[in-house]
C-alpha cells in the first residue's frame, strides 16, 4: 500500500494544533455575527467591537490552558490570539461572517483585506474556511463552491500550511437544520460532503464536520426530545459508521451551538459506534452560558464563570476525547504510513 504524502509544513501545522497523542482538542472562538447579536440580545443594547475582543480575550485566557489549538478570527480576535497559554495552536478563520443573503445558494467570500499568507504571518498554524454545502444543490451553486475551495486549498498549498474545512449541510426545501425533517436526511448529506472534498484536489487537510444524526431525534439517547424519532440508536450508529467511511482525510467534530451534555453523548455515541474522529473544534458549547454573566457582570464576571463552569466544560470534554478520539493520522494508518516531503 503506498504511503500518503503530506509536506513537513502541513504536518507541523496539524501537530501544532493537536495534544500528545494527536487527538485536536481545539476551542472554538471565531464567532462574529452570531456573538454580537448574542451580546446584543443579552445586554439589550447593541454589542461594540470593544464587547467581542473582551469577551475573546477572556474565553482565550482562561480556557486555552485546557485546549490543544483556538480557532479565532482576525476580525476581532488577533490580541486574544496573543494571550493564549503556551504551546497552544492557532487557527485562523479567512471568511468572512455568514453568507451572501443577496444571491440564492448561500455562497461564501473571502475577507477582502486577507490572503493565507497573511493569516500565517499573524501566527496561523492553520487555515479554516466555512461553507455552507447542500450535496443535492443546483450544480451551477454546487460548482460556484467547488472552485472557490480548491482556490483557497491552493492558496494554503503555497504557503505550505493546513486547510480546516468546515462544511455545513443544508437544503432549504427541506426547511429547518435543526429539525425533524432535517434530520431524517442529514446523514446522506454529511456522508455525501465528506465524500466530495476528501478529494485530492480540493487541498484540504482536516474536515471539520457535523455528527451526521441529529441526537435530539435518536431514539434511545439521553437527549431525546420526545415525539417522532429520525432514527433509532443503532440506525444512527450506522449513519456515523457510513460517514466515516465516506471520508479519507482525518475529521473532527463540531459543537454547532448545542450544550455540553448533548455535545458529550453525541460523542459518546460516535466512539460507541467505533468511529475514527480525530477531535473536535468545540465554541459555543463551552462558553455561550457565559454571554448573559458578561452583560450582566461584564468582563470579570465572565472570567469567574469561565473559570468555575467554562474550565468543568472543556474539563468534561477532554475526558470524552480521552476515551474515544483517535490521532489525526489515524485514518491513513498511522504516522508510520505518511511520508513527509
Amino acid at each position: 500500500m503506498s504511503k500518503v504524502k503530506l509536506s513537513q509544513g502541513k504536518i507541523a501545522g496539524i501537530e501544532a494544533c493537536a495534544d500528545e497523542r494527536g487527538v485536536i482538542a481545539a476551542a472554538a472562538m471565531d464567532q462574529r455575527g452570531s456573538l454580537k447579536r448574542a451580546i446584543t440580545k443579552a445586554k439589550g443594547t447593541d454589542a461594540t467591537p470593544e464587547d467581542l475582543r473582551a469577551f475573546k480575550e477572556a474565553v482565550v485566557e482562561v480556557l486555552t490552558p485546557h485546549a490543544s489549538a483556538i480557532l479565532l478570527d482576525p476580525e476581532y480576535g488577533l490580541g486574544a490570539a496573543a494571550k493564549r497559554a503556551e504551546g497552544v495552536g492557532l487557527l485562523l478563520a479567512y471568511e468572512k461572517s455568514g453568507y451572501d443573503h443577496s444571491a440564492g445558494g448561500r455562497l461564501p467570500d473571502l475577507l477582502p483585506e486577507q490572503t493565507v499568507r497573511k493569516l500565517v504571518e499573524a501566527g496561523a498554524n492553520a487555515i479554516k474556511i466555512l461553507v455552507y454545502y447542500n450535496p443535492f444543490d443546483d450544480e451551477r451553486i454546487n460548482a460556484q463552491k467547488q472552485a472557490f475551495i480548491e482556490r483557497v486549498g491552493a492558496e494554503c498549498k503555497a504557503n505550505d500550511v493546513p486547510l480546516f474545512l468546515e462544511p455545513l449541510a443544508y437544503d432549504e426545501r427541506v426547511g429547518d437544520e435543526k429539525g425533524l425533517e432535517f434530520a431524517k436526511v442529514k446523514p446522506k448529506y454529511v456522508a455525501a460532503y465528506m465524500e466530495e472534498f476528501s478529494k485530492p484536489h480540493y487541498g484540504v487537510d482536516v474536515l471539520k464536520v457535523e455528527f451526521p444524526v441529529n441526537v435530539k431525534f435518536v431514539r434511545g439517547m439521553r437527549s431525546f426530545a420526545g415525539g417522532e424519532a429520525a432514527y433509532d440508536r443503532e440506525e444512527a450508529k450506522e449513519h456515523l459508521q457510513r460517514a466515516a467511511e465516506a471520508a479519507k482525510k482525518p475529521f473532527i467534530y463540531l459543537s454547532a451551538g448545542v450544550d455540553m451534555d448533548e455535545f458529550i453523548e453525541s460523542l459518546e455515541l460516535a466512539a460507541e459506534a467505533g468511529v475514527p474522529y480525530s477531535g473536535v473544534l468545540c465554541g459555543r458549547a463551552t462558553w455561550k452560558d457565559g454571554i448573559a454573566v458578561y452583560a450582566q457582570e461584564g468582563v470579570s464576571g465572565l472570567r469567574r464563570w469561565l473559570e468555575t463552569k467554562g474550565v468543568e466544560n472543556i474539563t468534561r470534554l477532554n475526558e470524552t476525547l480521552a476515551a474515544g478520539a483517535k490521532p489525526w493520522h489515524t485514518i491513513y494508518g498511522g504516522v508510520d504510513a505518511i511520508e513527509r516531503v
